[in-house]
C-alpha cells in the first residue's frame, strides 16, 4: 500500500499526478456494503474509530452489528470529543498497535476520519515521534482504512491531508501523504440526515472554501477545475435546503456530491490562505474549523481575489450571480457579497467578536497564520503579516460591508 509523492520534474515540464481512494463507493444505503468489503479484504481484527456522540446515538453500535457475522474481532476508539488533537491521534495509533489491527474503520465527521486514517498509517509502527511532532513523512501503510463520512464538508474520506491540534504550541497543524488516502470511502447520504443544522451549514461552508480555493490554487490544474466547479455550482443548489429542512434526502445527497468533488479537488491542488487564517482561530480559541473558514472567507478573498480577476469571473458564473465577463473586475465584489450574505442565511457568525476572540489577540494570530507557509505559497498573493492582520481586523469587526462600498 505504499503510494509515492504526487509531483515530480521531468527536465522543465512539472508533471501532476491525480490522487483519490482505490475505490470511492456513493449512495443511498451504500454503508451496509461495509460487511461485504470487510470480507473480501480477509481482515482479523478491526478498529471502529468514531466519537462519543455517534456512539451514543447507536451508530458505532450499527457498524458491529453489521460486522458481527463476519466472525471479524473488533475493538473500538470513540475518545473523540470536539477537534483532535496529536496526543489523541498518538493513543489511538498505539491502540491500533498494540491491538494487533489489520483494519480500522472510520465513521464520523472529519475529526474522526482524521484520526482513523492517521491511526491506520501509524498502527504498525513503533516510533511515532517523528511523523507527529518532527515533521518526518509517512512512508507507506500496511494497515487498511474505510472511511464513512457522517457529514458533508471536510471531505477527509478523499484527502491526503488530516488537521491536528498541537496542544503544547497552541496552534494547528497538518499532516499531509498520499497514504492517508482510504482503500474504500464510503459515501452514503443517509448517514449526514441526522447531522444538526449548524454542524451541516459550517461542514458545508468548508466544502464550499474547498472548491474555491482549489480553484484558484497555484497547483489548480485543467482536471481539478473540473472538480471544483461542479462542486461550486452544485452548492447554492443545496445548501440552504440541506441547513434548514435536514430530512430532504436529495439536498443531503447534493451536498454529499460538493463535499466527494470539493474533497478531491482539495487532496489534488490544495487550499490555501482561508485555511491558513483558521488554523490559529482553532488552535488558540477552538473555532470549529468550518465555522472559522465560513467566516474569513469573505474576508480573504477580499484581498486576495484582486489577483485572479478572471477565476472570480467563473466563480460569480458558477454561483449564478450574473455574467462579468464584459465587467470583470465587479465579479470579485459579487462574489465577497455573496460569501458574507451566506453566513446571515445559514446562522453563522459574521464576526470574530461573536466567537468571543480579543482584539488583543489579533496580532498574534496573525503572526501565527503567517507561518503557514504550506497553504499561503498555495495563494496566488503574497500575503504579508500586516496584511493578514488587516484582514483579521476587517473579520473581527464584519466590516465585509465598508469594504465592498
Amino acid at each position: 500500500m505504499e503510494k509515492k509523492q504526487a509531483t515530480m520534474k521531468t527536465g522543465n515540464i512539472s508533471v501532476t499526478d491525480f490522487r483519490s481512494p482505490d475505490i470511492l463507493r456513493f449512495g443511498q444505503g451504500a454503508f451496509t456494503s461495509i460487511k461485504e468489503e470487510v470480507e473480501r479484504l480477509k481482515v482479523k481484527k478491526v478498529c471502529i474509530v468514531s466519537d462519543k456522540g455517534l456512539e451514543k446515538v447507536g451508530l458505532v453500535e450499527k457498524v458491529i452489528d453489521l460486522l458481527n457475522p463476519t466472525g471479524v474481532a473488533i475493538t473500538t476508539f470513540t475518545e473523540l470529543e470536539g477537534e483532535p488533537t496529536f496526543q489523541l491521534v498518538e493513543k489511538a495509533s498505539r491502540k491500533v498497535l498494540e491491538e494487533q489491527c489489520d483494519l480500522v474503520i472510520g465513521i464520523g465527521g472529519g475529526s474522526a476520519l482524521d484520526v482513523a486514517k492517521t491511526s491506520a498509517a501509524l498502527g504498525d509502527k513503533q516510533n511515532l515521534h517523528p511523523y507527529l511532532f518532527e515533521g518526518q513523512a509517512i512512508e507507506s501503510r500496511k494497515i487498511h482504512c474505510i472511511l464513512l463520512p457522517t457529514t458533508s464538508g471536510t471531505g477527509s474520506e478523499v484527502t491526503m491531508n488530516a488537521i491536528f491540534g498541537d496542544e503544547a504550541a497552541g496552534i494547528k497543524r497538518g499532516i499531509v501523504s498520499p497514504v492517508l488516502l482510504p482503500d474504500i470511502a464510503i459515501i452514503d447520504p443517509e448517514l449526514t440526515i441526522s447531522c444538526p443544522p449548524k454542524v451541516t451549514a459550517a461542514s458545508g461552508v468548508d466544502a464550499f472554501t474547498h472548491a474555491i480555493e482549489s480553484y484558484i490554487s497555484v497547483n489548480a490544474t485543467s482536471l481539478t477545475k473540473i472538480y471544483a466547479e461542479k462542486a461550486m455550482k452544485l452548492f447554492p443548489q443545496y445548501i440552504t435546503k440541506a441547513v434548514h429542512n435536514g430530512k430532504d434526502i436529495e439536498a443531503r445527497s447534493g451536498m454529499s456530491w460538493v463535499s466527494v468533488l470539493a474533497g478531491v479537488t482539495l487532496a489534488n491542488a490544495g487550499v490555501g490562505a482561508v485555511h491558513a487564517l483558521a488554523y490559529p482561530l482553532g488552535g488558540t480559541y477552538h473555532i470549529e474549523h468550518g465555522v472559522a473558514n465560513a467566516l474569513l472567507m469573505p474576508f480573504v478573498f477580499n484581498v486576495i481575489g484582486k489577483t485572479c480577476v478572471d477565476e472570480m469571473v467563473d466563480v460569480a458564473s458558477f454561483l449564478e450571480l450574473g455574467d462579468f465577463s464584459n465587467k470583470r473586475y465587479l465579479a470579485l465584489d459579487a462574489v465577497v457579497d455573496y460569501l458574507f450574505n451566506l453566513l446571515g442565511e445559514l446562522n453563522l457568525p459574521t464576526s470574530l467578536k461573536e466567537l468571543g476572540v480579543t482584539e488583543e489577540s489579533l496580532p498574534i494570530l496573525a503572526e501565527q497564520a503567517s507561518k503557514v507557509d504550506r497553504l499561503l505559497a498555495n495563494t496566488p498573493y503574497q500575503l504579508s503579516e500586516d496584511k493578514i492582520l488587516t484582514i483579521y481586523q476587517n473579520a473581527y469587526y464584519g466590516r465585509v460591508g465598508e469594504l465592498l462600498k
